[in-house]
């Protein structure tokens, strides 16, 4: 062969060498993260995928769902342990991996391209211009972009033959949205693990990744060697740490405070979402309007009289005098007068005020 041609031939071979290479330890890197949530990670992310998915009731035979991929760790992470589920489970359901792009740069769409192909995830992507509508919002742009999209996605879920759509907010998400509602909002709220969609009937959300930790997600995605989008918004380019100072931000600083003197925190913050006891609430929201505890204050059964015979049990003095059911539930509100009495219950009905907390209840906040 003559030297000329042979210099041509010779970096054209190369080249396709260093092509069969990548190749290789892609396939290599995506065996990798597959296995690692199976073994490495079984028990913080795959078992509580998977429980998550049965505890409450996400998943039937026959579903269709849309994993709606935004192209960070958790959403990606979602596409994979929803895709695996599929390979082993017995309930049959179909997938698709839907990825909106709401006018992502050219470097976040490729970012989130190579992800997807590196995962061996095949993804469906539809555009439009919502980063530029938020853009335009006076106030909580990252509010409405949110509401947005799930509009859309909502929407192309449909077309797509989806009676479900997936999303990945995780355990984290959950406790940071109670602190949030309750500091923020001036309400008790949580993030359901699925809900019913108002404006596309028949249609739900799902939430699978619902009980895993967002420090298991960044463990996984390190040991990987994946890089995924932080925040691909366009209204957060220009700041220093590519994310919105926010008031989620503010609960997760809060919450890692507080899990610093109290492992158990978050968890505890999780749980008493799950543990509610309908008795000592003072109102709550429902059937269209605000009511306050006293519709069902005298209501012989109503969860305040159920909650004025379960401190009974527990108190020595009342069970001995086990005083007629208008003391019995004054003696749970409150504990106004002296242990064993009526004293308080008609003056509090009567001056419609609370006093203050017994001394061992206002010893514990401290």
């Amino acid at each position: 062969m003559p030297r000329k041609a042979f210099a041509k031939v010779r970096p054209a071979v190369m080249k396709g060498e260093r092509n069969i290479h990548m190749q290789e330890r892609q396939e290599d890197q995506r065996r990798r993260a597959e296995l690692s949530i199976q073994k490495k990670y079984r028990k913080p992310i795959w078992n509580k995928f998977v429980g998550g998915l049965r505890d409450y009731g996400m998943l039937c035979d026959g579903d269709r769902v849309a994993v709606c991929i935004s192209g960070g760790k958790d959403s990606m992470l979602l596409a994979k342990c929803m895709q695996l589920l599929q390979r082993f489970s017995p309930t049959r359901f179909e997938l698709v991996n839907l990825v909106m792009d709401p006018g992502y740069s050219p470097e976040n769409r490729a970012r989130i391209e190579e992800n997807a192909a590196l995962l061996g995830l095949p993804v469906t992507i539809v555009e439009n211009r919502l980063f530029e509508a938020a853009a335009s919002a006076e106030k909580s742009p990252c509010y409405l972009c949110a509401r947005m999209r799930r509009g859309c996605l909502y929407k192309h879920a449909r077309a797509l033959g989806c009676n479900k759509i997936a999303l990945g907010h995780h355990f984290d998400d959950v406790i940071e949205t109670v602190l949030m509602s309750m500091l923020y909002g001036a309400e008790m709220k949580t993030m359901m693990p699925k809900i019913h969609s108002t404006n596309f009937p028949g249609m739900e959300l799902i939430r699978p990744l619902y009980l895993v930790r967002e420090a298991d997600i960044i463990a996984w995605a390190r040991y990987n060697d994946l890089e995924f989008l932080r925040c691909a918004c366009r209204l957060t380019e220009g700041t220093a740490n590519g994310t919105m100072d926010s008031k989620r931000q503010e609960m997760k600083e809060l919450i890692r405070a507080l899990e610093q003197t109290n492992p158990s925190a978050g968890q505890n913050i999780f749980h008493s979402f799950h543990n509610v006891n309908l008795g000592t609430l003072v109102g709550y929201r429902g059937d269209g309007g605000v009511h306050p505890f006293l519709e069902e204050y005298d209501r012989p059964g109503s969860p305040y009289w159920l909650t004025a015979r379960t401190c009974d049990q527990h108190d020595p003095d009342l069970r001995s005098a086990r005083p007629g059911p208008a003391v019995s539930t004054a003696r749970t509100c409150g504990q106004h007068g002296p242990r064993g009495s009526g004293e308080g219950m008609s003056t509090l009905r009567g001056a419609g005020q609370f006093g203050p907390a017994p001394e061992e209840h206002s010893q514990d906040k401290t």
